[in-house]
């Protein structure tokens, strides 16, 4: 996350993907919620007490979600401002750490209440033996499928947000986003949008979207440009919004059945077996929903998307666990054991850039002239 957030500016192929198809950056957060769901197979393998193990599991995703409002809320201005504060009707209410509860609590509910209702007479057949977790995957996928092509999108209003793309029209206070569709996947009428502004409300959604790095988008940020910009290019979006946090926990419940597998099995032949055949299998169907048209798309987290993101989250792991558990070779990647140990630190102070405001509020004589915005300078020139 911190070399694609930082590196994507001077590397544009490994940002987010403007909307269909998928860069470097697009793998992160699926990586994330991956790892979550087999951290909670091993948290939670022994739960004697039930409610304590909910009500742990519930504070925690709390706590999360509360730090993800603080952080990515609106109340930090960023790295070109030396000022902080936000107006409580436009704090921002989903966000990376927010989507990280959400998954969490899902599956870990799922693992916590379904491990004692395991089907006992079923051998190794890890499916039917989680058959309820099953259930909730493809309840989730089915809600999510349904919903994307089900739901009428209507024409519908945003005001203006301050922004460099430039409007032309006499009146640039309120523009009209037309739709009327139904089952769209574009950035302006998708059913995932429509939700979060009906839910949320559409002053509380994502400022700066990726969609405006589409070429329809940034061919009108010069100001000399004849014709005015699609009207959704200056639209608010939600990329971690209410409906793909559906498939968003699908992910870590799939991260679960791993964890099962790691917890069960002792052999390492037949966990990396399992693991590469469960990973090929997920991988293989996200490729023919692809071909079949379902696109690949971050920022709606489609089915296809979910699919492939976590199926190369099981490669890498298998990847992983080869060298480090199967060969012992630790030592390379001790650097990864250390960030994993402190990740939510990590993230809060450099991937959140709280470390970079701090810094950047020591200058000599003149608020620009900070090691921050030199270092920026120098990037740029």
């Amino acid at each position: 996350m911190i070399f694609v957030d930082y590196g994507g500016s001077i590397l544009p192929f490994i940002a987010h993907s403007p909307w269909n198809g998928v860069h470097l950056a697009d793998f992160v957060m699926p990586f994330f919620l991956f790892i979550a769901g087999i951290s909670l197979s091993l948290v939670y393998k022994i739960t004697p007490n039930k409610g304590q193990a909910t009500w742990n599991a519930s504070l925690r995703a709390i706590k999360l979600f509360l730090l993800g409002i603080i952080l990515q809320g609106g109340y930090f201005h960023g790295v070109n401002s030396l000022t902080f504060g936000v107006d409580i009707d436009k704090v921002r209410w989903l966000g990376i750490l927010q989507r990280i509860a959400i998954g969490y609590i899902v599956a870990a509910l799922c693992e916590i209440w379904s491990s004692s209702l395991i089907w006992k007479d079923v051998g190794n057949g890890f499916f039917w033996k989680y058959f309820l977790n099953w259930v909730v995957i493809f309840s989730l996928s089915g809600i999510y499928v349904g919903l994307s092509y089900g739901l009428y999108v209507p024409d519908w209003q945003f005001k203006l947000q301050q922004t460099s793309l430039v409007c032309h029209s006499d009146d640039c206070s309120f523009q009209t986003v037309k739709c009327s569709v139904r089952g769209d996947l574009g950035p302006a009428c998708n059913a995932a949008g429509m939700i979060d502004r009906y839910v949320l409300g559409i002053e509380h959604l994502y400022k700066k979207p990726v969609y405006r790095n589409l070429e329809v988008c940034k061919s009108y940020k010069n100001s000399q440009a004849s014709n005015e910009p699609p009207s959704w290019c200056l639209a608010p979006s939600e990329p971690e919004g209410i409906l793909s946090s559906l498939t968003a926990a699908v992910t870590c419940i799939i991260g679960l059945h791993f964890g099962h597998i790691l917890v069960q099995l002792e052999d390492h032949k037949d966990r990396i077996s399992r693991w590469l055949l469960f990973s090929l299998s997920i991988f293989t169907l996200a490729l023919g929903l692809t071909f079949a048209g379902f696109p690949l798309n971050k920022s709606l987290y489609t089915i296809s998307y979910m699919l492939l993101t976590t199926a190369t989250a099981g490669f890498t792991f298998c990847v992983l666990y080869l060298v480090v558990d199967v060969y012992g070779y630790r030592s390379p990647t001790f650097i990864l054991e250390w960030m994993g140990r402190h990740s939510l630190s990590i993230f809060v102070l450099v991937a959140s850039n709280i470390a970079i405001i701090v810094i950047q509020g020591f200058y000599w004589r003149k608020p620009q002239n900070n090691i921050v915005h030199w270092v920026i300078s120098l990037v740029h020139s």
